[in-house]
């Protein structure tokens, strides 16, 4: 017997089943885990004291549900739940009110604020309850719509009838008044012309016949040159005013209504508007009527052409002559590489002279351009 016990005593023990043992760490464990090989008798009982302080505070969280790793980790920390990021809504200019009024309702403190968990599922529900309101004009705005109907379109059309009508009257009067312009003729030298009668809404070219026939009555530069005025034809005559060249088949009227301007100022410093020598409508239908051609009544014609007023009343009377030149073309021609003659420009509608920096025939600027 004692054979057997002594064989049975020499047996390791088996090792006992782990569901029958405790789960719980106790503080020699966790005094063991963290003691390896030799160390000093005072990290021992600090050791020993954190083990058992350990060991107190594990026991008291399994009561709420926690337990302490054995590894000494931290514990771990919360997760939270992103937030959901909004998409910014396009804003129009009369969409400020809304959006300030949107921001005070959802800045408005409500009682789940506090937990975190449920915050993300509150604002949205928040905007999904917002009310939408309509678009409307903005009030701030001080232009009226207009409305855009039948009756409507039809009254501007009407009006804009009204005012081309009135504008084409005005526009007839202009052109009827009459004006006076001094004159000289120019080979070189300045020959005293005396002075020319012309509406505004007559052509360059008029203005040449009537300076030729007054030049030729004149007997100006003597005999021969009254021959070779009465000679030349428009042609070949040349207006230059303000040392700008006028073709022939622009009216004195479309200097005026466009404010054309030369190298020094505008080139008709007349008005564009009635003046007191614009006739009135029953004399421009009057003389509409004398105009009709009748071979027996030429002395009535002619009267009826004849203004009442003065020539020095006329605007342009006291003029200086020397502004409008009428030059032979030919002469032009010959001198055109001679100053003043290389000075002058043509007159181009889209080209404004007053910007432009004068030059000579070899690319000098002037010192007074």
């Amino acid at each position: 017997m004692d054979r057997f016990a002594s064989s049975s005593s020499d047996r390791p023990e088996a090792p006992a089943n782990p569901r029958f043992t405790s789960q719980a760490a106790t503080a020699e464990d966790l005094l063991k885990a963290q003691t390896v090989g030799l160390v000093n008798l005072t990290d021992y009982r600090k050791r020993r004291a954190e083990a058992l302080d350990r060991k107190e505070r594990g026991e008291s969280t399994a009561s709420s549900g926690t337990s302490t790793p054995l590894d000494g980790a931290s514990t771990p920390k919360p997760v939270f739940k992103k937030k959901r990021k909004v998409a910014a809504k396009g804003k129009l200019s009369f969409g400020i009110e809304d959006e300030n009024t949107d921001s005070n309702v959802s800045k408005a403190p409500t009682p789940r604020e506090s937990t975190p968990a449920e915050s993300s599922a509150v604002i949205p529900e928040a905007e999904e309850r917002a009310v939408k309101k309509k678009l409307g004009a903005n009030a701030s705005i001080g232009l009226k719509p207009r409305v855009m109907t039948k009756t409507a379109l039809q009254r501007e059309a009407h009006q804009a009838e009204l005012a081309r009508q009135d504008f084409v009257v005005m526009r007839d009067a202009v052109k009827a008044t009459e004006v006076v312009v001094p004159f000289v003729f120019y080979d070189g030298t300045n020959i005293p012309g005396g002075r020319c009668r012309i509406k505004k809404g007559e052509q360059v070219w008029l203005f040449l016949d009537k300076a030729r026939k007054v030049g030729a009555e004149l007997g100006v530069g003597g005999d021969k040159s009254r021959r070779d005025w009465a000679r030349v034809s428009v042609d070949d005559l040349m207006l230059v005013r303000g040392e700008v060249i006028l073709p022939h088949h622009y009216d004195i009227y479309h200097f005026l209504f466009n404010r054309v301007t030369g190298f020094n100022g505008p080139l008709f410093d007349y008005s564009a508007q009635p003046t007191k020598a614009t006739p009135s409508a029953t004399d421009a239908k009057a003389e509409e009527e004398a105009a009709v051609y009748d071979p027996l009544n030429q002395t009535r014609k002619k009267k009826s052409k004849e203004s009442s007023m003065p020539d020095e009343e006329l605007e342009g009377f006291s003029d200086e002559p020397a502004i409008t030149k009428v030059v032979d073309r030919r002469w032009y021609e010959r001198n055109k590489h001679i100053f003043p003659a290389s000075a002058w420009a043509e007159y181009v509608p889209d080209k404004d002279l007053s910007k432009v920096q004068r030059k000579d025939t070899e690319g000098n600027a002037f010192f007074f351009s």
